[in-house]
């Protein structure tokens, strides 16, 4: 029987429990090589086959299409805030970006830094709480990109919907990545920290374009060019290669899950059976629009805010563990990667209906 706890933690989040009993079956011996993975070389055909393997599942479950490279980088996603300039916008052009919430917006502020940038749509007229629709933006004629953040962690909204534009689509996917079906052909860029759906931190995957690699700006340092870490299939320098391994790892569960069609049908029912609960309940508020809530990153306030602390201490007792909402917006915030089940959820709704009946 585990004795593990149900996190809820938006990142880094839950491991599926197998990915971490087949880890530390392998920690000190893997396969019979007398080293942990931790301790090869990256250049040794060991680990080689891991990555290579890693990539191709990958691939398999999102189905890149040919013409796209697939990077395992490190820096995590906000690196990247920096990165998607010095490799995309010349200089001159100007970079669309949509904000729809706080990571939208550091990325248009580090865009800043390195070129024009033409705030297209912003949700700061509803606070952040609806995405604006496509008719409503104002997108630069021959724009080098278009930038958005498909899944706002922290104020819990999700693109329901993949916007159309002419310039090249560049998408942080960090929070809802391989939580169900996606067609990759529609973007030129998707990128993704790796600490919520995919693995534990350290790690950014990027799938990109072929056409997009090889412009990078003259002052793009090396480490960061797009066109170097393709060359080098991501080991120009020393990969984060005990994450990519695990992310591989993880990889092979989601195939053996059902892929991502199977992740599709089941947070589904997760995200449906706990907004289900807080609409039905009094106690209980969640302030997105409907059409544009997550499905991975539920946020949901009390009736009375006093009693904030309480729940928390009840749900930790309860072992539901990390729902305090992000210190930016307060509250509540479950966070339900591909990695939690259904159980996770049951447990979550049994708990806040007994603390609406004893408070509400």
């Amino acid at each position: 029987m585990s004795n593990r706890a149900f996190n809820f933690c938006a990142g880094p989040a839950a491991l599926p429990e197998a990915v971490l009993q087949r880890a530390q079956a392998e920690m000190l011996d893997w396969r019979g090589n007398g080293l942990s993975v931790m301790e090869m070389s990256h250049r040794s055909d060991e680990y080689v086959a891991i990555a290579e393997k890693a990539e191709q599942d990958l691939r398999d479950l999102l189905s890149v299409p040919a013409g796209y490279k697939v990077l395992f980088l490190q820096g995590g996603a906000s690196q990247q805030f920096a990165q998607i300039p010095l490799n995309l916008l010349p200089a001159g052009a100007t970079a669309d970006y949509i904000e729809t919430g706080i990571w939208s917006k550091k990325a248009i502020d580090e865009a800043r830094r390195y070129g024009t940038v033409n705030v297209a749509a912003s949700g700061k007229a509803s606070d952040f709480k609806a995405i604006p629709k496509q008719g409503e933006w104002n997108l630069s004629p021959g724009a080098a990109y278009v930038h958005y953040a498909s899944n706002e962690t922290i104020g819990g909204l999700e693109f329901q919907w993949v916007p159309e534009t002419d310039a090249p689509l560049v998408v942080d996917m960090s929070s809802d990545i391989l939580s169900r079906p996606l067609d990759v052909s529609k973007f030129g860029m998707i990128y993704a920290g790796a600490q919520k759906n995919i693995g534990p931190s350290g790690l950014v995957v990027v799938i990109i374009r072929d056409d997009l690699l090889g412009k990078a700006h003259p002052l793009c340092p090396t480490m960061l060019n797009y066109a170097v870490a393709a060359e080098n299939g991501s080991m120009y320098n020393t990969p984060a290669s005990y994450s990519w391994y695990l992310s591989g790892l993880v990889f092979e569960w989601l195939k053996e899950q059902g892929g991502v069609v199977a992740m599709e049908q089941r947070n589904r029912a997760k995200k449906d059976r706990l907004y289900g609960f807080i609409d039905a309940s009094s106690f209980y508020t969640n302030p997105i629009a409907v059409a544009d809530r997550s499905w991975m990153n539920v946020p949901f306030r009390l009736a009375d805010e006093r009693l904030d602390k309480a729940f928390l201490a009840g749900a930790d007792e309860r072992r539901l563990l990390n729902l305090k909402g992000h210190r930016s917006v307060g509250g509540m915030r479950a966070s339900i990667y591909n990695a939690l089940g259904m159980e996770a959820i049951e447990a979550l709704v049994t708990y806040m209906a007994e603390f609406e009946k004893e408070h509400g």
